[in-house]
């Protein structure tokens, strides 16, 4: 934090690191065809994709595409920009940066279950130092599934879907089929034909209902992230129930131990009556 003045801290690390590991062995030098400009500029983009993995700055970044390439008053993105280049460049890298509720479920858990433990070590290490424990990242009391929930829902999903809808995903066109009345709404330029003669004729002639095909674009990371939120949401839901059914057998229990509490206590009064007469 001293070293890089408290700013993107973890980032600036991850960058000098990685220069020095370059620099560290001349033998290894990917770059040697590369002039000194195309060095620099080479530099350069890798040091602000990394530094864009901040997610301090990660809504920052998103307001900044949205209002680029797809907001309806904008021209979208200028491939021939340099600075648009860039700003497609670092959402690509936050992209791969938290993707991992956008992998196939088994390769999304492998990687849920690697940043959690993480969590709950630096929650140990903070305990420790008697700070706060972070949200989250305390051990004894686990919320796995709001934790991805939460981050589904706030910090990969927005970003997968702007990303989607300027048409950077990668995905596959496939066929749907749709009923002709679920696009009539849409056909406003045609002519008003004479329905009486229309009708007659299918009603003693009814046709088969026709069906039109659309194509779209299936995207498998869009896929799976929504498959994973779904079942996150599933696991809140019986968690809270799970946890609503437990606090009304404790409250059944409670009432129960207090009637039995009255109980004894009538019949020590009774008792001791008895003993009296």
């Amino acid at each position: 934090a001293v070293l890089y003045n408290d700013r993107s801290v973890l980032e600036n690390h991850h960058a000098a690191s990685a220069w020095n590991l370059y620099l560290s062995r001349p033998e290894y030098n990917f770059l040697l065809n590369l002039d000194h400009v195309e060095f620099k500029r080479f530099r350069f983009l890798v040091i602000e994709a990394i530094l864009a993995t901040d997610l301090k700055k990660h809504f920052d970044f998103l307001a900044e595409f949205n209002a680029k390439a797809n907001d309806v008053n904008s021209n979208g993105i200028e491939w021939s920009s340099e600075n648009d280049r860039l700003l497609v460049c670092q959402v690509c890298i936050k992209l791969a940066d938290i993707n991992g509720p956008a992998k196939v479920r088994d390769l999304h858990l492998k990687w849920t279950e690697g940043i959690v433990n993480e969590f709950y070590e630096q929650g140990d290490e903070e305990a420790n130092l008697g700070l706060p424990i972070s949200p989250f990242m305390d051990r004894s009391s686990p919320q796995l599934a709001k934790l991805q929930e939460s981050f589904i829902t706030h910090i990969v999903g927005p970003l997968c879907n702007s990303y989607d809808a300027a048409g950077l995903l990668p995905g596959q066109w496939i066929e749907t089929e749709e009923d002709d009345d679920t696009e009539s709404s849409d056909d406003e330029d045609g002519e008003e034909l004479d329905m009486d003669d229309e009708e007659m004729e299918d009603n003693l002639n009814p046709k088969p209902q026709r069906r039109k095909s659309r194509r779209r674009i299936f995207c498998q990371l869009m896929h799976h992230l929504t498959e994973n939120h779904k079942i996150w949401k599933e696991i809140i839901e019986e968690e809270e129930k799970c946890k609503a059914e437990g606090n009304k057998l404790q409250v059944e229990k409670t009432s129960l131990s207090q009637a039995d509490e009255i109980q004894v206590i009538e019949e020590a009064d009774e008792e001791e009556e008895r003993q009296f007469e």
